[in-house]
């Protein structure tokens, strides 16, 4: 690449921390820019033809209509439990388990959305913690950054282990077949054995890494969101969030290693809350004194219960419950209703004549399932029409600058991704960035392997993608170093968990959720670090593993 080539492919990524970072513009004014600024480097820099451009932007379009389908349903899902007296009850019910926002943290964001990301995977985690976290009185930046920084182990197995059974599995094939690289490589086992070992050896790598994320969620939230600005308050509770990261990594981790990659997230998550919880009732590992945000500040951020009612605890979380009995139920392949809800698809198959296709099932995405328990909800909590159509009313309102962000972001990314078709003989963007990369790091590559796949899910909004997109790539630079291919693959899996912290689609998604449209470079400010820090982390236990 010459150096306008290089400016070109690094378009997407330069254009986000400008215009969001940097400069502050929200989403809404700052990803169209990007777009107009990807394409048009695209087609007279890279050379792509218009038509590759159109199609491409055209299935970016597709695809964010499906993302937003996911947000509408968790906007809707909050204000039906906030307009019901769902919430006021939740809220009350946190403080019967503990009256400390630092463990209130890790029982919503780290466990409870661990699950979440098991069974459904794709923002979700996020879209539901973050509003639930704003109800219990959290700031709304607050709620969305650690929310995000959260929703990171278990990215390696979300949606049933999708990031690895159908990102690695389908990024190591070269047409319908595996590659032949990988076929010698794999020295006779099964692609799913190969598989399981890629699971494991990541669970392992981040049994060091995931299992402090709830100490830097805790620590951020007593230094940035906390009356005294202190590191140290959220020290306190070291022993206690230590011990919540390994109940979720240690199940993980035997999950993976025992069954493989589809259900360690969902088991983790599951056996972390039934040993927390109790313990925090109990005050194990606990101060004497709880940590609690400014009172002016956490009064204001209280959501008013427009119904008035007082709804039991049980039923006010029945909702939750259903959303994760509905997606768990949904996903299973031994079970019908997974076939069912696939069979009906939208989307377009060689979009103006291209190879570019896509296709979404409405059905089978979260945002439908959200839906399906709002209806739910309605009868349950027994709320009246007039309430019904306000709350449809204003979470449809809410969705404006979600629309226009997403509707550009995402047409940015797959230029970005099929940018592989033009007349300057050269790969696609992204496959030009890691061949460049990969020539500069040499023998070192296992510290780069994590960054490469962190950029794939900044860019292209999901873990899956980055390794669909670098699985093979990865293979390939480990086979020529001599390193062990299932431990580069291990570290390409745990950099897509990284960069979906920062992932613009995600950012997005969840500040739209609670209302913080505008805000997403701000928020991208707060997770960049934890970000950097576990790609950083995972290259070196990878680098030490290979040595």
């Amino acid at each position: 690449m010459d150096f306008f080539e290089l400016i070109t492919s690094l378009t997407p990524v330069l254009a986000v921390f400008l215009f969001l970072v940097i400069l502050r513009m929200p989403a809404a004014k700052a990803m169209p820019i990007s777009l107009a600024a990807t394409a048009l480097l695209a087609f007279f820099v890279w050379k792509v033809p218009v038509v590759q451009i159109t199609a491409a932007t055209i299935e970016g379009l597709i695809i964010a209509i499906s993302i937003l389908w996911i947000v509408f349903g968790a906007i809707l899902l909050l204000n039906t439990l906030s307009n019901s007296g769902a919430l006021d009850s939740i809220r009350n019910g946190f403080t019967q388990i503990s009256s400390d926002r630092r463990v209130q943290l890790i029982i919503i964001a780290w466990l409870f959305g661990s699950f979440i990301e098991g069974a459904a995977g794709f923002g979700t985690p996020a879209a539901i913690g973050a509003p639930l976290l704003v109800a219990l009185g959290f700031p709304a930046l607050a709620a969305v950054s650690l929310a995000l920084i959260a929703d990171s182990s278990a990215v390696s197995f979300g949606a049933v282990g999708t990031p690895v059974i159908v990102g690695i599995k389908q990024g190591l094939n070269e047409g319908a077949s595996l590659a032949d690289i990988v076929e010698k490589g794999l020295g006779g086992i099964s692609i799913n054995q190969y598989l399981q070992e890629v699971a494991s050896t990541a669970v392992f790598i981040d049994l060091f890494i995931g299992t402090f994320i709830p100490v830097i969620l805790v620590m951020m939230l007593t230094r940035f969101f906390g009356e005294n600005r202190s590191w140290r308050e959220g020290l306190e509770i070291f022993p206690f969030a230590v011990f919540a990261g390994l109940s979720f990594t240690i199940p993980a981790f035997l999950v993976a290693t025992l069954l493989g990659p589809e259900f360690p997230s969902i088991i983790g998550g599951l056996v972390g809350l039934a040993i927390v919880v109790p313990a925090a009732k109990r005050g194990f590992l606990l101060p004497d004194r709880p940590w609690n945000f400014p009172k002016n500040k956490q009064e204001a951020l209280k959501t008013t219960v427009v119904s008035g009612k007082t709804i039991p605890l049980w039923l006010a979380w029945l909702p939750y419950l259903m959303v994760a009995v509905f997606l768990v139920l949904t996903r299973i392949d031994v079970l019908p209703l997974k076939g069912l809800l696939r069979e009906v698809k939208v989307g377009w198959g060689s979009i103006l004549g291209t190879e570019i296709s896509t296709f979404f099932e409405p059905f089978y995405l979260p945002g439908s399932i959200f839906l399906v328990v709002v209806a739910l909800t309605v009868v349950i909590h027994k709320m009246k029409g007039s309430l019904i159509k306000e709350t449809f009313s204003h979470s449809a309102k809410t969705m404006a600058g979600s629309i226009i962000a997403l509707g550009t972001a995402v047409p940015m990314v797959r230029i970005f991704i099929n940018s592989g078709v033009n007349a300057a003989e050269l790969d696609s963007m992204p496959m030009e960035l890691a061949e460049m990369v990969s020539g500069l790091i040499g023998g070192n590559w296992p510290l780069a392997a994590p960054i490469i796949g962190a950029l794939g899910s900044f860019i292209s909004g999901s873990a899956t993608f980055s390794n669909m997109m670098f699985s093979l790539f990865q293979f390939s630079v480990a086979d020529n170093i001599g390193a062990d291919t299932d431990v580069v693959l291990a570290l390409q899996v745990l950099g897509a968990n990284s960069g979906n912290m920062i992932c613009v689609l995600n950012v997005v998604a969840a500040a739209s959720v609670v209302n913080l449209g505008g805000k997403e470079g701000t928020i991208i400010r707060m997770t960049l670090i934890p970000m950097i820090l576990y790609a950083l982390l995972a290259g070196v236990i990878g680098f030490i593993i290979l040595m």
